[in-house]
């Protein structure tokens, strides 16, 4: 990202907040746009004891601050700059609950196995990134008391590309993330919010395969309306 001020479904999850206890627990996840690109020198500030994350290596919370994330298995650490800090600012402000982001994201990962490329792995049954991913989330509910309130998604650029490739149909990008929303909810419960961050178009490419995602990430949206939060667009321009 070239920002990191953005502050997504805020009101869409004050609903949740008010009914927790000790907090909110969030997992932040997909590719280089969910790991953050973002500049680090403008990234929001949380004020002390108000927002933390999960190091999954020492098995504790640490304050939360970009650059957001530890490298862990696959998992990467932000460029400089991640979305976390500012979303789980504005959520406390609004909520005035403790913030707790579980970070499990890797550039270039793929949704579809069709997707994948060379060793950056992929989201679909025959990767390892979900499964880290829930051991991740476990770790951090174990740690925290606290069960998981919902997945942030920023995914979609690479199954952009291989579908820009003829590598891969829209029907078969849907059919993948419909199933990752589906093994995320038989490991968290049926009702788990799955919040999808709409890309954006790639610089220097087509954008017929960007819009195919786009169109995908809508038509999931609608198709389970009341089960999946409505969809907020990330509307800047980012490379692949």
């Amino acid at each position: 990202m070239t920002k990191i001020t953005y502050c997504f479904f805020i009101f869409m999850l004050l609903h949740q907040c008010r009914n927790a206890q000790n907090g909110q627990l969030f997992l932040l996840a997909g590719q280089s746009n969910g790991v953050g690109q973002g500049d680090s020198t403008i990234s929001i500030k949380c004020e002390p004891k108000t927002a933390y994350e999960f190091d999954a290596s020492a098995n504790t919370f640490i304050p939360l601050k970009d650059p957001a994330g530890k490298n862990w298995k696959l998992f990467q650490k932000a460029g400089t700059g991640s979305v976390a800090p500012s979303f789980a600012k504005r959520l406390n402000e609004l909520s005035n609950q403790t913030v707790y982001m579980v970070t499990a994201a890797r550039g270039g990962a793929s949704c579809h196995r069709k997707a994948e490329m060379a060793d950056y792995n992929t989201w679909d049954t025959n990767g390892q990134l979900f499964s880290d991913a829930v051991e991740k989330t476990k770790m951090a509910e174990a740690k925290s008391g606290i069960p998981l309130s919902g997945i942030i998604w920023m995914q979609g650029e690479r199954d952009a590309n291989a579908i820009l490739a003829g590598q891969l149909t829209p029907m078969e990008y849907q059919e993948s993330l419909e199933g990752l929303i589906q093994r995320f909810r038989e490991k968290f419960g049926k009702k788990l919010p799955f919040y999808i961050v709409q890309i954006a178009y790639q610089q220097d490419k087509r954008p017929d395969g960007c819009q195919a995602v786009r169109d995908v990430q809508v038509a999931v949206a609608k198709k389970n309306r009341g089960s999946i939060p409505r969809l907020r667009r990330n509307r800047r321009i980012y490379p692949a």
